[in-house]
Protein backbone atom coordinates (compact mmCIF):
# COMPACT_ATOMS: atom_id res chain seq x y z
CA UNK A 1 0.00 0.00 0.00
CA UNK A 2 1.09 3.34 -1.06
CA UNK A 3 1.80 5.69 1.90
CA UNK A 4 0.41 9.17 1.20
CA UNK A 5 3.20 11.77 0.66
CA UNK A 6 3.62 13.92 3.47
CA UNK A 7 6.21 16.81 4.15
CA UNK A 8 8.71 17.06 6.68
CA UNK A 9 8.78 20.59 7.72
CA UNK A 10 12.46 22.46 8.55
CA UNK A 11 13.39 24.34 11.28
CA UNK A 12 16.53 26.76 11.77
CA UNK A 13 17.16 28.63 14.94
CA UNK A 14 20.03 31.06 15.52
CA UNK A 15 22.34 32.09 18.24
CA UNK A 16 20.46 33.58 21.48
CA UNK A 17 21.82 37.14 22.62
CA UNK A 18 23.35 35.39 25.49
CA UNK A 19 25.48 33.10 23.61
CA UNK A 20 26.65 36.32 21.32
CA UNK A 21 27.54 38.26 24.50
CA UNK A 22 29.19 34.94 25.95
CA UNK A 23 31.40 34.84 22.84
CA UNK A 24 32.29 38.18 22.23
CA UNK A 25 33.61 38.05 25.92
CA UNK A 26 35.43 34.73 25.12
CA UNK A 27 36.92 36.52 22.04
CA UNK A 28 37.92 40.05 24.15
CA UNK A 29 39.45 37.84 26.74
CA UNK A 30 41.76 36.17 23.64
CA UNK A 31 42.36 39.33 21.93
CA UNK A 32 43.63 40.77 25.25
CA UNK A 33 45.93 38.16 25.79
CA UNK A 34 47.55 37.88 22.82
CA UNK A 35 47.99 41.94 22.45
CA UNK A 36 49.94 41.82 26.06
CA UNK A 37 51.88 38.34 24.77
CA UNK A 38 52.51 40.74 21.94
CA UNK A 39 53.48 43.59 23.55
CA UNK A 40 55.68 41.84 25.89
CA UNK A 41 57.71 40.34 23.50
CA UNK A 42 57.60 43.48 21.35
CA UNK A 43 59.29 45.53 24.73
CA UNK A 44 61.82 42.00 24.81
CA UNK A 45 62.32 42.58 21.11
CA UNK A 46 63.20 46.63 21.44
CA UNK A 47 65.50 45.64 24.58
CA UNK A 48 67.05 42.79 22.26
CA UNK A 49 67.58 45.51 19.40
CA UNK A 50 68.64 48.24 21.37
CA UNK A 51 71.44 45.72 23.20
CA UNK A 52 72.70 44.98 19.42
CA UNK A 53 72.57 48.25 18.68
CA UNK A 54 74.70 49.79 21.60
CA UNK A 55 77.00 46.63 21.17
CA UNK A 56 77.86 47.60 17.84
CA UNK A 57 78.28 51.28 18.29
CA UNK A 58 80.48 50.28 21.18
CA UNK A 59 82.47 48.12 19.56
CA UNK A 60 82.46 50.89 16.56
CA UNK A 61 83.54 53.87 18.76
CA UNK A 62 86.37 51.81 20.23
CA UNK A 63 88.23 50.63 17.04
CA UNK A 64 87.79 54.17 16.03
CA UNK A 65 89.61 55.47 18.10
CA UNK A 66 92.16 52.92 18.99
CA UNK A 67 92.75 52.73 15.36
CA UNK A 68 94.07 56.51 15.29
CA UNK A 69 95.88 56.06 19.15
CA UNK A 70 98.11 53.12 17.04
CA UNK A 71 99.20 56.43 14.67
CA UNK A 72 100.34 58.43 17.85
CA UNK A 73 103.38 59.78 17.39
CA UNK A 74 104.71 58.58 14.04
CA UNK A 75 106.65 59.71 12.47
CA UNK A 76 108.63 61.59 15.19
CA UNK A 77 111.89 59.56 14.97
CA UNK A 78 114.80 60.33 17.15
CA UNK A 79 118.69 60.50 15.46
CA UNK A 80 122.36 61.55 17.51
CA UNK A 81 121.28 64.91 16.49
CA UNK A 82 118.25 65.08 18.09
CA UNK A 83 114.56 63.78 19.27
CA UNK A 84 111.74 65.49 18.69
CA UNK A 85 109.94 64.10 22.05
CA UNK A 86 112.56 65.82 23.99
CA UNK A 87 112.04 69.16 22.26
CA UNK A 88 111.17 72.21 25.58
CA UNK A 89 110.66 74.64 22.84
CA UNK A 90 107.92 74.25 19.72
CA UNK A 91 107.69 77.00 17.01
CA UNK A 92 104.93 76.62 14.38
CA UNK A 93 105.17 78.69 11.47
CA UNK A 94 106.69 81.42 13.63
CA UNK A 95 104.57 81.43 16.83
CA UNK A 96 105.89 79.76 19.95
CA UNK A 97 103.97 76.81 20.89
CA UNK A 98 102.88 77.89 24.67
CA UNK A 99 100.39 74.46 25.10
CA UNK A 100 101.69 72.48 28.13
CA UNK A 101 102.61 69.71 27.04
CA UNK A 102 103.44 70.85 23.27
CA UNK A 103 101.86 70.06 20.76
CA UNK A 104 104.19 67.06 19.97
CA UNK A 105 102.43 65.00 22.15
CA UNK A 106 101.27 62.16 20.72
CA UNK A 107 98.60 61.97 22.84
CA UNK A 108 96.47 64.10 25.17
CA UNK A 109 93.74 63.95 27.66
CA UNK A 110 91.41 66.32 28.48
CA UNK A 111 89.23 64.94 31.52
CA UNK A 112 86.22 65.60 32.92
CA UNK A 113 84.51 67.77 30.23
CA UNK A 114 80.21 68.51 30.52
CA UNK A 115 78.83 68.92 27.64
CA UNK A 116 75.75 70.99 27.26
CA UNK A 117 73.06 68.48 25.53
CA UNK A 118 71.41 65.63 27.09
CA UNK A 119 74.49 63.64 28.26
CA UNK A 120 76.18 66.42 30.59
CA UNK A 121 77.87 64.41 32.58
CA UNK A 122 81.81 64.22 33.44
CA UNK A 123 83.86 62.75 30.19
CA UNK A 124 87.32 62.81 28.94
CA UNK A 125 88.35 63.91 25.26
CA UNK A 126 91.34 62.27 23.54
CA UNK A 127 93.43 64.62 20.68
CA UNK A 128 96.06 62.18 19.07
CA UNK A 129 98.46 64.01 16.67
CA UNK A 130 100.47 62.01 14.05
CA UNK A 131 101.66 62.22 10.34
CA UNK A 132 101.00 60.96 7.34
CA UNK A 133 104.41 60.48 5.39
CA UNK A 134 105.05 57.80 3.23
CA UNK A 135 108.51 57.17 3.51
CA UNK A 136 108.22 57.43 7.30
CA UNK A 137 109.87 61.08 7.86
CA UNK A 138 113.47 59.98 7.69
CA UNK A 139 115.49 63.02 8.72
CA UNK A 140 117.88 64.76 6.74
CA UNK A 141 120.57 67.27 7.74
CA UNK A 142 120.79 70.89 7.04
CA UNK A 143 123.82 71.58 4.73
CA UNK A 144 124.22 75.71 5.85
CA UNK A 145 123.40 77.52 8.52
CA UNK A 146 119.84 79.55 7.56
CA UNK A 147 118.72 81.96 6.83
CA UNK A 148 121.66 83.53 5.21
CA UNK A 149 122.31 85.64 2.18
CA UNK A 150 122.43 82.95 -0.38
CA UNK A 151 119.14 80.72 1.31
CA UNK A 152 117.25 83.91 2.66
CA UNK A 153 113.98 81.68 2.30
CA UNK A 154 114.97 78.36 1.58
CA UNK A 155 116.65 75.06 3.59
CA UNK A 156 119.76 73.62 1.88
CA UNK A 157 119.61 69.78 2.57
CA UNK A 158 121.35 66.93 2.23
CA UNK A 159 118.44 64.75 0.38
CA UNK A 160 115.08 66.28 0.24
CA UNK A 161 113.78 62.33 -0.74
CA UNK A 162 110.04 62.16 1.01
CA UNK A 163 109.27 65.90 1.30
CA UNK A 164 106.23 67.50 -0.88
CA UNK A 165 104.31 70.73 -0.89
CA UNK A 166 101.96 71.23 1.73
CA UNK A 167 103.54 68.88 4.21
CA UNK A 168 104.88 69.69 7.52
CA UNK A 169 108.69 69.38 7.94
CA UNK A 170 110.02 69.30 11.63
CA UNK A 171 113.78 70.71 12.08
CA UNK A 172 115.21 69.54 15.27
CA UNK A 173 117.56 71.00 17.21
CA UNK A 174 118.69 70.21 20.40
CA UNK A 175 115.57 70.69 22.61
CA UNK A 176 113.94 73.30 20.21
CA UNK A 177 112.00 72.24 17.61
CA UNK A 178 110.00 74.13 14.52
CA UNK A 179 107.24 73.34 12.32
CA UNK A 180 106.60 74.80 8.95
CA UNK A 181 104.67 74.21 5.97
CA UNK A 182 106.76 73.03 3.10
CA UNK A 183 105.97 75.45 -0.50
CA UNK A 184 108.23 74.55 -2.41
CA UNK A 185 110.70 71.20 -3.18
CA UNK A 186 113.92 72.08 -5.61
CA UNK A 187 116.12 68.82 -6.65
CA UNK A 188 119.67 69.18 -7.46
CA UNK A 189 120.34 72.94 -9.85
CA UNK A 190 122.60 74.09 -12.29
CA UNK A 191 122.46 77.73 -11.69
CA UNK A 192 123.44 79.61 -8.88
CA UNK A 193 122.86 79.43 -5.65
CA UNK A 194 125.70 76.84 -5.63
CA UNK A 195 123.41 73.23 -6.92
CA UNK A 196 121.78 71.87 -3.63
CA UNK A 197 118.52 70.15 -3.05
CA UNK A 198 116.53 72.30 -0.99
CA UNK A 199 112.87 72.76 0.82
CA UNK A 200 111.21 76.08 1.00
CA UNK A 201 109.71 77.07 4.04
CA UNK A 202 106.66 79.40 4.88
CA UNK A 203 108.84 80.27 7.90
CA UNK A 204 112.29 79.57 7.98
CA UNK A 205 113.90 79.34 11.19
CA UNK A 206 117.10 79.96 12.20
CA UNK A 207 119.49 77.43 12.75
CA UNK A 208 122.81 76.19 12.65
CA UNK A 209 124.51 73.94 9.77
CA UNK A 210 123.90 69.99 10.24
CA UNK A 211 120.51 70.17 12.01
CA UNK A 212 117.70 67.20 11.15
CA UNK A 213 114.69 67.96 9.22
CA UNK A 214 111.77 66.11 8.47
CA UNK A 215 109.06 66.13 6.13
CA UNK A 216 106.17 64.47 8.77
CA UNK A 217 103.17 64.61 5.81
CA UNK A 218 99.93 65.89 6.73
CA UNK A 219 100.24 66.52 10.31
CA UNK A 220 96.73 65.48 11.83
CA UNK A 221 95.51 66.66 15.21
CA UNK A 222 92.60 64.47 15.78
CA UNK A 223 89.85 64.74 18.90
CA UNK A 224 87.02 62.73 19.70
CA UNK A 225 84.92 63.52 22.90
CA UNK A 226 81.24 62.28 23.74
CA UNK A 227 78.50 65.12 23.17
CA UNK A 228 74.79 65.08 22.70
CA UNK A 229 74.88 61.34 22.54
CA UNK A 230 77.27 61.25 20.60
CA UNK A 231 81.11 60.44 19.38
CA UNK A 232 82.71 63.28 18.20
CA UNK A 233 85.45 63.89 16.04
CA UNK A 234 87.43 67.03 14.48
CA UNK A 235 90.66 66.57 12.48
CA UNK A 236 92.28 70.16 12.86
CA UNK A 237 94.53 69.48 9.51
CA UNK A 238 90.70 69.35 8.00
CA UNK A 239 89.78 72.58 9.51
CA UNK A 240 89.54 76.21 7.74
CA UNK A 241 88.63 78.29 10.86
CA UNK A 242 88.10 77.81 14.40
CA UNK A 243 89.76 74.81 16.45
CA UNK A 244 89.32 71.24 17.84
CA UNK A 245 89.02 72.94 21.33
CA UNK A 246 86.59 69.72 23.13
CA UNK A 247 85.84 72.32 25.60
CA UNK A 248 83.88 74.67 23.10
CA UNK A 249 80.10 73.81 22.55
CA UNK A 250 78.90 73.65 19.92
CA UNK A 251 82.22 73.70 17.82
CA UNK A 252 81.01 73.02 14.41
CA UNK A 253 84.46 71.76 13.54
CA UNK A 254 83.46 68.48 15.31
CA UNK A 255 81.29 65.85 13.06
CA UNK A 256 79.16 63.16 15.04
CA UNK A 257 80.95 60.10 14.52
CA UNK A 258 79.35 56.73 16.41
CA UNK A 259 75.73 57.43 17.81
CA UNK A 260 74.74 56.03 21.11
CA UNK A 261 77.96 57.03 22.81
CA UNK A 262 77.54 58.57 26.26
CA UNK A 263 80.20 58.12 27.92
CA UNK A 264 84.53 57.89 27.19
CA UNK A 265 86.60 57.54 30.17
CA UNK A 266 90.56 57.88 29.12
CA UNK A 267 94.29 57.37 31.34
CA UNK A 268 97.79 57.41 30.86
CA UNK A 269 99.74 54.29 31.22
CA UNK A 270 103.11 55.48 32.65
CA UNK A 271 106.99 54.29 33.46
CA UNK A 272 108.55 54.87 36.38
CA UNK A 273 110.43 58.42 36.73
CA UNK A 274 113.98 59.25 36.21
CA UNK A 275 114.98 56.17 34.08
CA UNK A 276 117.12 55.78 31.23
CA UNK A 277 116.13 55.02 28.05
CA UNK A 278 119.19 52.10 27.99
CA UNK A 279 117.11 50.53 31.30
CA UNK A 280 115.15 47.52 30.56
CA UNK A 281 111.95 49.08 32.50
CA UNK A 282 112.05 52.26 30.61
CA UNK A 283 109.01 51.08 28.65
CA UNK A 284 107.29 49.10 31.85
CA UNK A 285 104.02 50.54 32.83
CA UNK A 286 103.77 50.92 36.65
CA UNK A 287 100.71 53.08 37.01
CA UNK A 288 97.47 54.15 35.49
CA UNK A 289 96.35 57.77 35.94
CA UNK A 290 93.58 59.90 34.99
CA UNK A 291 94.57 63.26 33.39
CA UNK A 292 93.56 65.39 36.43
CA UNK A 293 95.28 67.93 38.54
CA UNK A 294 94.87 65.99 41.35
CA UNK A 295 97.55 64.05 40.09
CA UNK A 296 99.06 66.31 38.45
CA UNK A 297 99.14 64.76 34.30
CA UNK A 298 96.09 67.40 33.60
CA UNK A 299 99.51 69.56 32.19
CA UNK A 300 102.59 67.42 32.24
CA UNK A 301 106.33 68.30 31.79
CA UNK A 302 107.78 67.05 29.34
CA UNK A 303 110.06 64.50 30.99
CA UNK A 304 106.53 63.56 32.27
CA UNK A 305 104.75 63.11 28.48
CA UNK A 306 107.81 60.52 27.38
CA UNK A 307 106.63 58.43 30.55
CA UNK A 308 103.54 58.14 28.78
CA UNK A 309 103.72 54.65 26.97
CA UNK A 310 100.09 53.56 26.57
CA UNK A 311 96.60 54.66 26.69
CA UNK A 312 93.58 52.55 28.42
CA UNK A 313 90.31 53.69 27.28
CA UNK A 314 86.69 53.15 28.14
CA UNK A 315 83.75 53.73 25.84
CA UNK A 316 80.18 53.51 27.34
CA UNK A 317 77.11 52.96 24.64
CA UNK A 318 73.35 53.00 25.72
CA UNK A 319 70.34 51.54 24.74
CA UNK A 320 67.68 53.77 23.82
CA UNK A 321 65.43 52.09 25.35
CA UNK A 322 63.81 53.60 28.50
CA UNK A 323 62.75 50.60 30.70
CA UNK A 324 59.82 50.91 33.20
CA UNK A 325 62.16 50.04 35.95
CA UNK A 326 65.64 50.21 37.01
CA UNK A 327 67.88 47.91 35.14
CA UNK A 328 71.30 49.64 36.19
CA UNK A 329 73.21 50.40 38.84
CA UNK A 330 76.49 53.03 39.54
CA UNK A 331 79.96 51.23 39.98
CA UNK A 332 80.51 49.62 43.84
CA UNK A 333 83.78 50.69 43.87
CA UNK A 334 86.70 52.23 41.18
CA UNK A 335 89.49 50.54 43.85
CA UNK A 336 88.33 46.56 44.92
CA UNK A 337 88.49 43.72 42.34
CA UNK A 338 85.60 42.19 40.94
CA UNK A 339 83.17 45.79 40.98
CA UNK A 340 79.79 45.38 40.09
CA UNK A 341 77.57 47.89 38.33
CA UNK A 342 78.06 50.40 35.36
CA UNK A 343 82.12 50.37 35.47
CA UNK A 344 85.02 50.71 33.33
CA UNK A 345 86.96 48.43 34.87
CA UNK A 346 88.55 45.76 37.38
CA UNK A 347 91.06 47.96 39.34
CA UNK A 348 93.07 46.34 42.17
CA UNK A 349 94.43 48.71 45.11
CA UNK A 350 97.53 46.98 44.59
CA UNK A 351 99.59 45.52 42.84
CA UNK A 352 102.47 42.67 43.24
CA UNK A 353 106.41 43.88 42.55
CA UNK A 354 108.07 41.37 41.66
CA UNK A 355 111.77 41.47 41.81
CA UNK A 356 114.20 43.80 40.07
CA UNK A 357 111.32 46.09 38.82
CA UNK A 358 110.18 49.03 39.73
CA UNK A 359 107.47 48.64 42.48
CA UNK A 360 103.53 48.75 40.61
CA UNK A 361 101.62 51.58 41.88
CA UNK A 362 97.94 52.18 42.74
CA UNK A 363 95.66 52.53 39.86
CA UNK A 364 92.26 53.58 40.48
CA UNK A 365 89.70 52.90 38.07
CA UNK A 366 88.04 56.07 36.11
CA UNK A 367 84.25 57.06 37.60
CA UNK A 368 81.66 56.85 34.80
CA UNK A 369 78.85 59.05 36.36
CA UNK A 370 75.88 59.61 34.24
CA UNK A 371 73.59 61.01 36.75
CA UNK A 372 73.60 64.53 35.64
CA UNK A 373 72.81 62.82 32.12
CA UNK A 374 69.22 62.18 32.66
CA UNK A 375 67.21 61.52 36.22
CA UNK A 376 66.28 58.01 34.51
CA UNK A 377 69.74 57.23 33.70
CA UNK A 378 69.10 54.34 35.85
CA UNK A 379 66.68 52.80 33.49
CA UNK A 380 68.81 52.30 30.65
CA UNK A 381 70.96 49.55 29.39
CA UNK A 382 74.38 50.14 29.01
CA UNK A 383 77.40 48.68 27.58
CA UNK A 384 80.83 49.14 28.76
CA UNK A 385 84.02 48.54 26.73
CA UNK A 386 87.55 48.86 27.12
CA UNK A 387 90.47 48.27 26.00
CA UNK A 388 94.68 49.16 25.87
CA UNK A 389 96.76 50.80 23.33
CA UNK A 390 100.32 50.90 23.48
CA UNK A 391 101.65 54.40 21.94
CA UNK A 392 103.77 51.46 19.60
CA UNK A 393 105.60 54.86 18.00
CA UNK A 394 106.71 56.43 21.40
CA UNK A 395 107.97 52.81 22.31
CA UNK A 396 110.20 52.33 19.58
CA UNK A 397 112.02 55.71 19.45
CA UNK A 398 112.88 55.39 22.98
CA UNK A 399 116.64 56.45 21.69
Amino acid sequence: MMQPNSRRSSHQSGFTLVELMVGLAIGMLATLVIVQVISVFEAQSRSTTGSADAQTNGGIALYTISHDLQLAGYPLMSTTNGAPLACTTLTINGTADTSTPNRLSPVVITDGIVDTGDNASPSDAITIRYGDELMGGVPTQTQVAVPNALYPSVVPVLSNLGCQVGDVALVTSGTDCYMSTVTAVSPVGTTSPPPVPNVTLSNVPSVSNGINLACLGTWHEVTYRVNDGNLERCDLSQVTSGNCDPTVFPNTNFVPSVVGIVNLQAQYGISAAGLASSDPNYNRIVQWVDATAATGWNAPTVANRNRIKAVRLAVVARNAKLETSVVTSACSSTTAANPTGLCAWDATSALPTPPLVPPFVASPAPTIDLSASNSQWLQYRYRVFDTIIPLRNVIWTKD
